[in-house]
């Protein structure tokens, strides 16, 4: 009886180990990899887009404009030559200037519109320019407080190592009153 038990066992098995491939294979999340992001590719391109680090809204609908791609279009059914020429058209774009992330830079006075790297690198100059020439703004960096005019009366209390300022604990807390 045991020898007939185990041969069920065994065909039943490898029906399991078939069957779940297949699934897989439908079920399998693709990662579709532009401009150094990765990207789930269960999701349509106008949406995704914005995963790209200075890709907003409004640059996502141009690029799709631009080359002509329906917005509900899966990102995972995109082939290497459309994400090459996606990345290239993200760098290049061609938007009116307001639409542009970096209008009038300080260094060229041109418009540019700037992705990942090129964003953050930018970002970090201008807080150190605005540090050096002891702006108000660059002060505040320094301090690490709020720049843009938030109050700071209940928020923004962290000094240090995550230690509240202005709150003390009581000593005998842990002691019980008898």
């Amino acid at each position: 009886m045991e020898n007939t038990e185990k041969e069920p066992k065994s065909e039943k098995k490898q029906e399991k180990k078939t069957i779940p491939a297949a699934i897989k294979k439908e079920k399998q999340e693709i990662l579709v990899r532009i401009m150094s992001t990765d990207i789930p590719g269960n999701k349509n391109i106008y949406i995704r887009f914005t995963k790209i680090k200075g890709v907003s809204f409004a640059i996502s609908n141009a690029v799709c404009h631009i080359l002509k791609y329906d917005k509900s279009k899966k990102i995972g059914d995109l082939t290497k030559d459309e994400i090459e020429l996606i990345s290239y058209t993200i760098k290049n774009i061609n938007v009116p200037e307001f639409m542009k992330n970096r209008r009038y830079d300080f260094d060229s006075g041109k418009s540019r519109h700037l992705t990942i790297t090129e964003l953050d690198l930018s970002k970090e100059f201008d807080i150190k320019r605005l540090k050096k020439i002891k702006s108000y703004k660059g002060i505040r960096h320094s301090y690490g407080l709020p720049v843009r005019g938030q109050r700071t009366k209940s928020h923004f209390r962290r000094r240090g190592k995550n230690k509240v300022v202005g709150v003390k604990k009581y000593r005998g807390a842990n002691d019980k009153k008898t």
